[in-house]
């Protein structure tokens, strides 16, 4: 199996370089926009989210806002790159303490970096409170920083300060702190790079194996110019294996997004779901609580710790195998507006208008509410339904439709949450019809919530929803390679037997 990944790995690889040696795009990310047209396309934002967005004011008043805003277009009097305009973007934007409202590059950007061998940070870093540890290296063996390395600067820079610096561009719920360290943990280079660009090498502070502070440097990576004359004796050493076909490629990656796994001396199940959104999830929970029922399975344990949400109808689909009461989604789900401000400038505007039109009443607030999910009392099946002890493994980026699975649950006498805070709001969120907003001079990309999610009035407002046990990462484990929350469930379940 192990095999088989690294070649599918390797022939992307192989891919992009191909891809890249052809790309002949006008685009580069040093060209610079005047500084009128950026204050233009900044103006044009305020205007749709004033007009749109359902939560533009759920965290800070309306006058701070104003202020943001103003302090960010007379802040613009130079020309700026794409990095340097997105950057300001981010930060404004941030401000709405709104996971769902999020900046993006342009799909230029995108495309540009897609096809570039430039140099990358060597370091893959896990990140919690002040702490940075290392998780992969791409030198493992010509130096001493590998897998479970506590650092303490890059580059003269201390970890406080370089967090600080990249949390201020994060979008976040309500006040979840966390949720930026797991944003930056997914991809602690591209986070370097962005803020302070790019470097051919890197002087890392770190802690030794007998705890003394010292310091190494590490050269950047590049992937390899690859000569045509070569592929050709490529291809004979690739076909000395099987190569997988594009079916096989599926299923594998579609077995790294949920999977069923059980252990009979345990009587456990062990179900992991990176997404409410894969094909084929419904059929997926239909045989996999039929399995349980039929093995006559105790313990259910169920991964989100790295599911970002998805389809809410698939959430509220496996809360209904777990839940033993009805339950609705939420108190409050109303958008303010059912037309757009400058809706040119909205990718498939007009596919998001007909449930603004269509699903939603106009009520005496003002809004205009998505009665289907303030009103349906979901009913738990009784067909195939869990009724042992439930454990479900949360973290930082357990988040939207998983946040709102994880809360219908929470409480309920055969559940236990275990491991951190989610980045997903308790109180509430923005989860629900998300389209694109594309700034006319930059092409800046941010999202924009048509609909304002209260999943409970009676909940504190601002923060994730708390585990019932908490356990949190550590430099021991990650160099040991050992799975905390996973072992406090094997405890668990010890004691329940």
């Amino acid at each position: 199996m192990q095999k088989v990944q690294y070649l599918i790995g390797l022939f992307c690889v192989l891919f992009c370089w191909s891809c890249g040696s052809s790309h002949n795009s006008q685009y580069t990310p040093n060209q610079k926009f005047a500084a009128a047209d950026l204050r233009e396309d900044t103006k044009i934002l305020e205007k749709i989210l004033e007009s749109n967005h359902p939560s533009l004011y759920w965290y800070t008043p309306k006058e701070k806002m104003d202020g943001y805003f103003a302090a960010t277009i007379n802040g613009i009097q130079d020309s700026l790159n794409e990095v340097q305009y997105r950057n300001r973007i981010a930060a404004l934007v941030s401000q709405i303490h709104c996971g769902h409202t999020v900046v993006l590059n342009s799909k230029a950007f995108a495309k540009y970096y897609s096809k570039k061998r430039l140099p990358q940070f060597p370091l893959a870093i896990k990140v919690w409170e002040d702490s940075l540890v290392v998780t992969a290296s791409i030198y493992p063996r010509s130096t001493t920083i590998k897998r479970g390395t506590i650092i303490t600067s890059i580059n003269g820079r201390s970890n406080r300060t370089m967090l600080d610096s990249f949390y201020q561009y994060i979008s976040i719920d309500g006040n979840i702190e966390t949720y930026k360290s797991q944003r930056v943990s997914n991809n602690f280079g591209a986070w370097y790079k962005n803020i302070f660009g790019l470097d051919t090498s890197y002087l890392i502070g770190y802690i030794d194996s007998l705890g003394v502070e010292r310091k190494e440097k590490l050269a950047s990576f590049r992937l390899p110019v690859i000569d045509k004359s070569k592929m050709d004796s490529l291809q004979k050493i690739f076909s000395a294996y099987k190569i997988p076909t594009k079916k096989e490629i599926k299923k594998q990656m579609r077995n790294a997004q949920l999977s069923l796994k059980f252990d009979d001396t345990t009587s456990t199940a062990y179900m992991h779901l990176s997404s409410f959104s894969i094909n084929g999830l419904h059929k997926f929970m239909r045989q996999s609580f039929r399995q349980m029922e039929e093995k006559k399975i105790k313990h259910l344990v169920i991964d989100l710790r790295d599911n970002g949400g998805g389809h809410l109808n698939n959430s509220i689909r496996l809360t209904q195998y777990l839940v033993k009461h009805p339950f609705k989604v939420a108190d409050t789900v109303a958008a303010i507006n059912r037309n757009y401000a400058y809706g040119k400038y909205i990718k498939e505007s007009l596919w998001f208008w007909f449930p603004l039109n269509f699903n939603t009443t106009k009520m005496s607030d003002g809004r205009y509410h998505y009665h289907r999910f303030e009103t349906t009392q979901h009913q738990p099946f009784s067909k195939h339904h869990f009724d042992g002890k439930i454990y479900l493994l949360q973290g930082p980026a357990t988040f939207s439709a998983a946040t709102v699975f994880t809360s219908s649950l929470k409480g309920q006498v055969n559940v236990q949450l275990i491991g951190e805070e989610t980045g997903g709001g308790y109180y509430g969120n923005t989860a629900i019809h998300l389209p694109m907003i594309v700034l006319p001079k930059s092409k800046i990309q941010v999202s924009l919530p048509l609909f304002r999610v209260v999943l409970d009035k009676d909940r504190p407002k601002g923060r994730g929803v708390m585990p019932d046990i908490f356990v949190l990462p550590n430099s021991f484990a990650i160099r040991q390679g050992v799975d905390l929350k996973m072992e406090k469930v094997s405890e668990e379940i010890k004691v329940k037997r």
